[in-house]
């Protein structure tokens, strides 16, 4: 018989479970996150990190807090190109779509161009497997950052056309010699990740049903959390699939969309402040549903 736990959580990482600041994951989010997966509650991670990212900035945190040796933990990184298992011996296999991956060429041309022209403010992140990524340097002024990745942003776009590639980037297209357009130029605050345009939180959404299939665990209903407006797509593919869903957004003030399906919950409906985002507000809605199944 399949298991039915009251609700399931399909996280996003930067952001509601990592600082977007320090890139670390604070101890208590750690014991939360052990306190609800110890409960029955299915804890997935749906983020556009790399599987090296969440080994060591998750996984090896959750099992030096000493996690239970019966307790699974999926990952979805990427945005849904890798996903692995992880216990309280470690991760299990990797898994790569390697379909999705940008091809190699242009990932070679970006490493050199930020070398040579960005390295001040930004670094080419040699963990990813799949996508393209580059990352502010932590000690790096965010403005000075924001300015530096406009300018890097597109760079990366000239490059696609230069490569024969079609890529968007925003509301800007840029389509191929056939009309297409496969890859995709996407800013966060701290980050620019470029990937196939098949990849996002909606395909993480699907993978993360996958693998709940396979442990025989239907939950009754889910809460999506994110800290971006591509983080909506999670909860907009469980609903479109008939799942009960509710989505948490942790840093409201980028634009909350209208019209959706589902409710949107953020940090004030727990009675605090506009100034409690990230993984502040993570933590909070945490220890809101750990107190609930108490």
């Amino acid at each position: 018989m399949p298991q039915t736990p009251p609700f399931a959580l399909l996280l996003d990482v930067d952001g509601p479970i990592a600082s977007p600041v320090t890139r670390d994951v604070t101890p208590e989010i750690i014991s939360l996150l052990l306190d609800l997966a110890g409960a029955g509650i299915p804890v997935i991670f749906n983020t556009g990190r790399s599987d090296e990212f969440i080994k060591s900035q998750v996984m090896a945190p959750m099992i030096q807090a000493g996690m239970r040796q019966d307790l699974k933990i999926h990952a979805i990184c990427e945005k849904g190109a890798t996903w692995f298992t992880f216990g309280s011996k470690g991760a299990e296999e990797l898994y790569i779509d390697h379909d999705l991956a940008v091809p190699g060429a242009y990932a070679r041309e970006i490493r050199e161009l930020v070398a040579t022209d960005f390295a001040e403010h930004m670094f080419f992140d040699e963990t990813k497997r799949a996508m393209v990524s580059v990352e502010q340097h932590i000690v790096a002024d965010n403005t000075e950052y924001r300015r530096a990745q406009v300018s890097f942003d597109a760079a990366a776009m000239e490059a696609m056309t230069r490569h024969g590639l079609g890529v968007q980037r925003l509301e800007v297209n840029k389509p191929d010699a056939n009309n297409d357009i496969d890859y995709r130029v996407d800013p966060t605050i701290i980050s620019t990740d470029i990937e196939s345009v098949q990849l996002g939180k909606d395909l993480g959404a699907r993978r993360a049903l996958e693998l709940l299939a396979g442990d025989e665990i239907v939950p009754a209903s889910w809460f999506t959390v994110g800290d971006s407006r591509t983080d909506y797509a999670m909860a907009d593919w469980l609903a479109e699939e008939g799942h009960q869903v509710s989505h948490v957004d942790v840093r409201p003030a980028d634009g909350m969309p209208s019209g959706k399906s589902y409710p949107i919950l953020t940090a004030s409906d727990l009675g605090l402040g506009v100034e409690v985002i990230h993984d502040d507000a993570g933590a909070a809605f945490l220890r809101h549903w750990q107190a609930q199944l108490n």
